[in-house]
């Protein structure tokens, strides 16, 4: 698997993990959280259109908070930080939108998804 690497100097590879066990490991994780990241952004996509639509209730918005934050940080420790900033990005829209908010959290959502597309 190919890590996801938004510039070269801050891909994670064998060279930028002087252990080979370690970046064996993060690499076997990263795999193991697919199925939970997939269903994290799903999630943001729902209350996304949500938001778009002016129907984004409390119980999704908090939830799509708590996702990108979760998100943020597991970009982070993968080593993924430019999706990891969309994340956070994604995160502090979520802690009070307002309906200008949607095509914000619209944008970042869809670079989200861009950066990670070759690795999901």
């Amino acid at each position: 698997m190919v890590p996801l690497a938004p510039r070269n100097d801050e891909v994670m590879n064998p060279s930028s993990h002087p252990d080979p066990e370690l970046f064996a490991l993060l690499q076997d994780l990263w795999k193991k959280h697919l199925p939970s990241t997939h269903e994290r952004l799903d999630l943001l996509d729902h209350a996304v259109q949500m938001a778009s639509n002016g129907h984004l209730d409390e119980t999704v918005r908090a939830e799509a908070q708590s996702v990108a934050h979760k998100l943020s940080g597991n970009l982070g420790m993968f080593g993924y930080k430019e999706a990891g900033e969309v994340a956070s990005d994604i995160e502090h829209t979520f802690k009070a939108p307002t309906p200008q908010d949607a095509t914000v959290l619209k944008e970042h959502l869809r670079r989200l998804r861009e950066l990670l597309a070759a690795y999901l």
